[in-house]
């Protein structure tokens, strides 16, 4: 697992050179990911727009922010996504802001599908789920937790309208781009505190 984690950091981006890479590539016509299609550019057209509000508008919590600025222990936030990912388009601005209330915490990020012995190795219930949080030990690679996909109110949203309806149709992705404007990010900031109260 190491290896592969190594592998993954020096394939990695920072959080501003992730965002130019999807730009560069939209410049192009072309979405990041393995799969290229007319709908997966829209759809990181629409995410390039999206976060580039959320990047101006997320705010953290006061709580949680003093307890990222007292952080101790040094983190690197791996998380793998792609440009056209909704769910990533709404959490990665918030892991961002996030890291940067605290000199501890090194954020990278990697493509899916550049990457896909990483992904493997944190599948949610067999599928390739993005985003994806690991959260490592900076010194020693140890993997601390993983989160992901989308916080847990989100993913039951989603799994009950599944239920009901037995597909994930344009219905229930405008309902959880809604619900994720209501949460203003605070689901996920506090999910991710819980998983680093006991490191």
């Amino acid at each position: 697992m190491k290896e592969i984690l190594e592998t993954a950091l020096n394939n990695s981006y920072s959080y501003q050179d992730y965002r130019k890479a999807v730009a560069d590539l939209l410049q192009i016509g072309k979405s990041s990911g393995a799969i290229q299609s007319e709908a997966l550019v829209n759809y990181s057209r629409l995410n390039e727009t999206r976060m580039h509000r959320l990047d101006k508008t997320i705010a953290i919590d006061l709580a949680i922010n003093s307890k990222l600025e007292s952080i101790s222990n040094q983190y690197i936030w791996l998380v793998i996504a792609e440009g056209w990912c909704g769910d990533a388009a709404q959490i990665l601005p918030i892991f961002n802001k996030m890291s940067e209330f605290s000199d501890h915490i090194d954020l990278k990020i990697v493509f899916r599908d550049d990457n896909e012995d990483l992904m493997n190795l944190f599948l949610t219930y067999g599928t390739k789920s993005i985003p994806k949080l690991i959260i490592l030990d900076k010194n020693a690679l140890d993997v601390i937790a993983d989160w992901g996909p989308r916080p847990k109110r989100a993913i039951d949203l989603v799994q009950n309208y599944k239920d009901k309806f037995g597909v994930i149709d344009d219905t229930i992705k405008a309902e959880l781009q809604m619900w994720y404007l209501h949460d203003k990010g605070l689901s996920t900031q506090k999910e991710i505190m819980e998983l680093l109260k006991g490191s």
